[in-house]
């Protein structure tokens, strides 16, 4: 399946909107650039990416006329690579906006190119940047803070009065566990531990005994994707009884595959896309919502199960948006430098994660509506209250 997304994606999302010129040579095309992990441990990240995008296309494939193209690229889950990706998607295709990645190490790399070619970008994950020294660069992603702040409210109703950490050995894993260190003691919990383990690592056990030997009441994991499976797994293994939370990384299908039933009443914050059918009549984004997943079904010929293929609908939604409001002409700096500036006066743009507010100075453009927790129940994710 792997294989046959990446073809599809070098030849016919580059191609098949070249008929938008027969439309008229009215306004030039605009140009989106997406690297994403296509392959390596990110790929259960990287492949929703591109659908949600796909879905994306097909639900607003123009702007003011403009016939919108959309030039993918895999980049292996490697950060060198994204940044390379980068780069050819600015310098040789010409790209107004970037978007992308599938983890926050290749986020990085990205907006370092966006930064330095004046071009602004759209994270789809949470990215680890000073926005004053990179103005260039926005995500669609819920800052890590959020959603960890809801994860320790819901500890600390739950009686727990000290949790163990093990995460990603990269920013992913900082970030998860600097939320943690900020949000537990001032609700009365101790962190215990600060365990790490690489995304292609085969085993955390080593790490899993030196947590349990602490005697937590709980263990909070920083990981994303399949990889973040491990602790779950491990802890379960070993017969650890008490609560297991999880962040936003870990939503998506091939986690809870190869999960199984050790995750039974975990608990993690997500975007309310995942739950839409759930959410109260009246919440703000669910009509969106149910508006993506039936274009990702039409589009895809299956349902979307994930978070990640709605995060890269809201970016699509949030590039419309600020490129019906930009200035000039697709493909010139100043039309790039418009596009920024349009992107950060974005202002109650409702999309499936979150209603989007952003600012200069500010990475990111959610609020409290951009986040909910759920549990697994019999491989199937349930709004929790």
């Amino acid at each position: 399946m792997k294989r046959s997304i990446k073809t599809l994606t070098r030849s016919l999302l580059t191609t098949s909107l070249a008929a938008g010129l027969a439309m008229g040579a009215l306004a030039a095309d605009l140009k989106v650039g997406l690297s994403v992990s296509l392959s390596g441990p990110n790929s259960s990240l990287g492949v929703p990416y591109v659908k949600g995008m796909q879905a994306a296309l097909a639900y607003k494939p123009e702007v003011n006329g403009r016939k919108i193209q959309l030039i993918v690229l895999d980049d292996g889950s490697d950060p060198t690579a994204a940044g390379r990706n980068a780069r050819k998607l600015v310098d040789e295709d010409k790209v107004d906006v970037l978007m992308g990645t599938s983890g926050v190490p290749a986020a990085i790399a990205m907006a370092q190119v966006a930064r330095d070619a004046k071009v602004p970008m759209i994270g789809l994950t949470p990215i680890l940047l000073d926005p004053v020294e990179n103005p260039w660069v926005f995500t669609v992603a819920q800052p890590t803070q959020l959603m960890i702040d809801a994860v320790v409210e819901r500890m600390k109703k739950d009686g727990i009065k000290s949790v163990g950490y093990i995460g990603f050995s990269d920013a992913w894993g900082d970030l998860v566990y600097n939320a943690l260190m900020k949000a537990a003691p001032a609700a009365g919990i101790k962190v215990l531990g600060n365990e790490r383990y690489a995304r292609a690592d085969a085993s955390v056990t080593g790490q899993v005994l030196k947590l349990l030997a602490m005697k937590p009441d709980a263990v909070m994991t920083g990981g994303a994707g399949t990889p973040g499976a491990l602790p779950f797994l491990a802890l379960t293994e070993r017969g650890f009884k008490g609560p297991m939370y999880g962040q936003h990384g870990l939503i998506n299908p091939d986690f809870v595959r190869v999960v199984g039933s050790a995750t039974q009443g975990a608990l993690m914050p997500t975007g309310p896309v995942i739950v839409a059918e759930q959410l109260p009549a009246d919440y703000p984004t669910r009509r969106i919502a149910l508006d993506f997943r039936a274009i990702f079904q039409k589009v895809n010929n299956a349902p979307t199960n994930d978070a990640f293929s709605a995060y890269s609908f809201d970016g699509w939604l949030v590039f419309t948006d600020a490129a019906a409001r930009a200035k000039g002409e697709p493909g010139t700096p100043e039309f790039r430098l418009s596009l920024r500036d349009a992107i950060a006066t974005t202002r109650e743009l409702v999309g499936t994660h979150g209603v989007y507010n952003f600012k200069v100075g500010d990475l990111y453009g959610v609020d409290q509506r951009a986040r909910v927790l759920v549990k697994i129940e019999n491989g199937q994710w349930k709004l929790v209250p």
